[in-house]
């Protein structure tokens, strides 16, 4: 049985996955960024480690049939599936306040930090793991130059292309829908950063979670009315 859900942009939500569970995260216009967390739920205390699933994997990129793992080396989740080009970010933190005033935003803004926050709450999991632990960000493209220099870039990923998550301990997976800022000029500037990366403005994306009680169930899609506008165009 598959529960499906719709998580609009600048939203979070979190979804407690048994081990052997899986949850199916659907990018519905292509065009989305999606930061993905997977916390203990008998030990909140520690959840998924980027630094420690790259230094497990010995590479920056995860692909499917990797298994993600925890502060303390555990596997904690597993990529059974990926239909997408396989372009996912495991370096860049969830964007916050801060990251917003530097970018020249005044007054609130939604993040993903808070929206990671928040979600916890909502699931009654303690929130333990301070600072934000950095996201698994899925469907982010930002490749790592021969020199060492990060280039934030837009994604590539295809309208209703998928990652399966397998959980390999009772976790609660948090995910975000990312909202990067407006872009005025080169799309090669993805919203978290880059030299010209223009103000923060409006996201148009949305993401489509499926909660799968089975194994490899097939995804259900709930459509959504109508397309957004270009993902790329400032809107502040």
């Amino acid at each position: 049985m598959a529960v499906t859900m719709t998580l609009a942009a600048r939203t979070g939500a979190a979804f407690q996955v048994p081990r052997g569970g899986t949850l199916r995260v659907i990018n519905t216009y292509g065009s989305q960024v999606v930061d993905t967390w997977a916390v203990a739920r008998q030990e909140p205390q520690h959840g998924l480690s980027m630094a420690h699933t790259r230094a497990v994997l010995g590479r920056l990129v995860v692909k499917a049939g990797d298994e993600l793992v925890d502060d303390r080396r555990r596997p904690v989740l597993h990529i059974a599936e990926d239909t997408s080009p396989g372009v996912h970010d495991t370096l860049i933190p969830a964007c916050d306040p801060v990251r917003y005033r530097q970018l020249g935003h005044t007054g609130h803004h939604d993040n993903c930090s808070d929206n990671y926050h928040r979600a916890l709450a909502d699931s009654g999991l303690p929130d333990l793991l301070i600072p934000v632990p950095v996201p698994l960000n899925l469907f982010m493209n930002v490749p790592v130059n021969s020199d060492g220099d990060i280039v934030f870039s837009a994604p590539v990923s295809r309208p209703g292309d998928s990652v399966l998550l397998r959980a390999l301990a009772d976790v609660v997976v948090v995910l975000s829908a990312g909202h990067p800022p407006g872009q005025r000029r080169s799309p090669a500037a993805e919203g978290r950063g880059g030299p010209d990366h223009g103000r923060p403005g409006q996201a148009h994306r949305r993401a489509v979670m499926n909660r799968e009680t089975g194994s490899d169930a097939a995804a259900t899609r709930r459509r959504t009315a109508g397309p957004p506008p270009h993902p790329w165009r400032d809107r502040s």
